[in-house]
């Protein structure tokens, strides 16, 4: 049925984007046969809003990958640098719930550890809406930030880092087998507010996948059923999505995003000071707007990612 939603809603496009140009060169003729400007501004602004919507039908016809329809796993993990890079993870953690919720999808947090003075050092989100992984899945890397320190009292700038990494929600069209064996199961007390809220069991899960390394952890729920169930979906979910990697060209870039989370690593910077701007290093796209960009507004960033991908997958070889 998705499958099935997806091409109609990409039918109805193409119908309605066609219609509008139609009925332009009409208006057209008439303004011209009238000497009508009024008009002449009416059908240019109608032009504008359908190379607008022209664009998103492109963009969204390049997410086309094996995963690219689903739901996905995003997770933030601070780096060194204590408050700072927990801070920044934090603002990161805004940033995505916040263009989520701009494209109608639903954020759901699975697991979060808070810093000890602000910010988190550790978060799991599972966004699902249309396209989700598809949209998101180039934002895996290392994420840079540069800002005059509100922590510092002596105001200088700091360079703070924070990961991201993501990785698709698998349904039954996606069968992966995990060996019990390779899956070390860690219980613990799940943290969160005090007082009769407090959770007195441990119901919280993390996992940990031997042979790859992978660890993914839950304790959003107060039931250890429920966590249980779910950390599972995240593991066979981020060992598909590394082995999708690895039948990619770009297994170098995993491979670069799960090195250190420092200096050398990142894929994009965001400078507050003593300018302000935002970078993507991989497709070079940049803005000024650095508040718009940590408010969610990553449209072009998301967008360059997936064209510079389609131009890759064009190139012949050698």
């Amino acid at each position: 049925m998705r499958e099935r939603n997806r091409i109609s809603e990409a039918m109805e496009t193409v119908r309605s984007l066609e219609t509008d140009v139609t009925d332009a060169e009409e208006i057209a003729e008439l303004a011209e046969m009238e000497g009508d400007d009024s008009l002449i501004e009416d059908v240019r602004a109608s032009l504008n809003d359908a190379w607008s919507r022209a664009e998103t039908a492109e963009l969204k016809a390049l997410l086309s990958g094996e995963a690219d329809g689903n739901d996905c796993y995003l997770q933030i993990n601070a780096g060194a640098g204590g408050t700072e890079s927990c801070d920044w993870a934090g603002m990161l953690r805004r940033m995505y719930v916040r263009w989520a919720n701009a494209h109608g999808m639903k954020v759901e947090e699975l697991d979060s550890h808070d810093g000890d003075e602000a910010g988190i050092k550790s978060a799991t989100l599972k966004i699902s809406g249309d396209s989700a992984y598809g949209w998101l899945k180039s934002e895996s890397g290392v994420h840079r930030l540069v800002r005059i320190s509100p922590f510092d009292s002596a105001a200088r700038r700091h360079t703070s880092f924070s990961s991201v990494s993501v990785s698709p929600v698998i349904d039954e069209t996606i069968d992966v087998e995990i060996e019990e064996k390779d899956v070390r199961v860690d219980t613990y007390r799940a943290s969160g507010a005090g007082g009769q809220h407090i959770n007195k069991t441990d119901s919280a899960i993390r996992l940990t996948h031997e042979p790859t390394g992978i660890v993914v952890q839950c304790q959003n729920d107060r039931s250890q059923h429920k966590n249980r169930s779910a950390a599972w979906d995240m593991l066979r979910a981020r060992i598909y999505e590394l082995e999708l990697r690895k039948r990619e060209e770009a297994a170098q870039a995993e491979a670069d995003a799960k090195t250190d989370i420092g200096w050398g690593h990142q894929i994009r910077s965001y400078v507050l000071q003593p300018y302000q701007m935002v970078k993507d290093l991989r497709t070079n796209v940049e803005t000024s707007d650095s508040a718009g960009v940590l408010d969610g507004d990553i449209d072009r960033f998301l967008s360059a990612a997936l064209a510079a991908k389609a131009v890759e997958g064009t190139e012949e070889p050698g």
